[in-house]
């Protein structure tokens, strides 16, 4: 039996499951983690918080998460507090919680492509149309344009990226409060690579106030270096966190997930300690590239996208023969490169360099 024998949803036939190649290679470049690893301390203050936690797994967690809320709302700043904060099993879980809110059969969401692969995944997996607008030529989005596409589509839910996968650009608060005025339903901001961006970026967390059917989503699997532990947020209204707790599986948050996001919480000036320094080694890697003759996009991210290439795939197996894994993600004739440490890139430049 294979999969096409299984009586699973029409809509579902044909897809395939997102996911990056995950390959034993000496440089790996492709998920946009975090290359800097947690110090001896905060991992045995991690230790000493699961000990605690471990003496009543026999017990159910937090249902609520307030504390780790609290201390969510408390890093975010912006006058929030945990009623406006929600916690779910890394930001793709909170993304797929709002769709089983807000969309659902005979509901649309629309995103501008290119963007997080995971916005139409997720979507079609709640059983919510799919609406794909387009971006501009340089990946910005024209919010004239925006505004005219959300009037002839009429969607429940818009999503917008900023910095936006895979093209690391960022967006302007004027257009994403375009966008807020426009739609009728709700409108998320996905702010997984905020703390990457440069200096004096606005986040759409100041746009709240204003407007409360606007969501922005975070993560712990970037900037602080935390992946492994799948833990991502959002800032709203608290009514829309009302209506996430209609949606949301009994109990969600493990208790050894929470302990780990608030040791993170109280390591954060540690594990943000390294933002500079990749900050630095991406506009690094942009000049570099674009000294090469490549095109590359602006990024305010912890990577970036470059081409073009007429064959891809060539130059990705080139690459990947000199044990350097990136990712082909985005329009047919680019990469992306995740920022690693000076020796990760430097291996990547002197890997494409023989490519090249």
């Amino acid at each position: 039996m294979n999969l096409d024998d299984l009586p699973i949803r029409d809509d579902l036939r044909g897809l395939k499951a997102y996911g990056a190649p995950q390959l034993d290679v000496a440089v790996r470049l492709n998920t946009n983690e975090n290359p800097y690893p947690p110090s001896p301390e905060l991992a045995g203050a991690l230790a000493d918080r699961v000990r605690v936690s471990a003496a009543e797994l026999n017990r159910y967690p937090d249902r609520d998460a307030l504390e780790l809320r609290a201390g969510l709302a408390a890093y975010l700043g912006h006058g929030l507090d945990a009623s406006r904060l929600w916690a779910a099993n890394g930001s793709n879980e909170v993304l797929q919680q709002i769709l089983q809110a807000f969309g659902g059969p005979g509901r649309r969401a629309m995103g501008f492509e290119p963007s997080y692969a995971m916005h139409p995944l997720i979507t079609t997996g709640t059983n919510t149309a799919w609406v794909g607008g387009a971006r501009e030529a340089d990946f910005s989005l024209d919010p004239v344009k925006a505004v005219a596409a959300i009037a002839e589509h009429d969607p429940d839910i818009v999503f917008l990226t900023s910095p936006n996968n895979p093209t690391g650009t960022a967006m302007p608060l004027e257009a994403i409060a375009a966008v807020a005025r426009a739609a009728r339903g709700m409108v998320v901001v996905d702010e997984a690579y905020f703390e990457f961006a440069r200096t004096g970026t606005p986040s759409a967390l100041t746009l709240l106030p204003e407007h409360p059917r606007l969501i922005v989503t975070r993560t712990m699997s970037k900037a602080f270096a935390m992946a492994g532990t799948r833990l991502g947020y959002l800032a709203a209204h608290p009514a829309v966190v009302e209506a996430l707790l209609l949606v949301r599986l009994p109990y969600h948050l493990s208790a050894l997930t929470q302990a780990a996001a608030l040791t993170a919480l109280d390591f954060r000036e540690e594990l943000l300690g390294s933002v500079q320094r990749l900050r630095e080694e991406r506009d690094a890697t942009v000049s570099w590239l674009r000294g090469r003759g490549l095109e590359v996009a602006d990024s305010d991210a912890n990577f970036v996208l470059f081409g073009r290439f007429a064959d891809r795939r060539k130059v990705w197996e080139g690459l990947l023969e000199q044990g350097v894994l990136i990712r082909e993600v985005g329009p047919p004739e680019w990469l992306r490169v995740s920022i690693g440490t000076e020796q990760e890139m430097s291996a990547f430049r002197e890997a494409l360099e023989n490519v090249l």
